[in-house]
């Protein structure tokens, strides 16, 4: 089993839920977060005044899939969904999942995603 953790532009989330929604991946988790990668935030104006945005808005979307076959699927949807080609586009992390567990049945296994 394998976790995919992508970090995007908020703008592009209807775009990716929709696409993930459409592929058959109905189960996610999204969290606001904030940050900056290489570009190191932004500087903006505001009524003559220069503000540095040090931690841009992003929101991390988070599957959890059970096989390889799966994981190549939801990163070329996140690719085709959320990129547009500029800097800032985001991250993507694939991170092996050694267990899970249904709350509600304590099922556990692949079958529990």
């Amino acid at each position: 089993m394998k976790k995919i953790e992508a970090i995007i532009r908020p703008e592009k989330l209807p775009v990716l839920k929709a696409a993930l929604e459409d592929s058959g991946y109905p189960g996610m988790t999204i969290t606001e977060v904030r940050g900056h990668g290489v570009q190191k935030g932004v500087t903006q104006q505001w009524r003559g005044r220069e503000f540095i945005v040090e931690f841009l808005p992003k929101v991390k979307v988070e599957v959890v899939v059970s096989t390889d076959e799966d994981v190549n699927r939801i990163l070329e949807l996140i690719k085709a969904n959320a990129a547009t080609g500029e800097i800032g586009d985001g991250k993507v992390f694939v991170i092996d999942v050694a267990d899970v567990m249904r709350v509600r049945t304590g099922e556990t296994g692949p079958s529990a995603v």
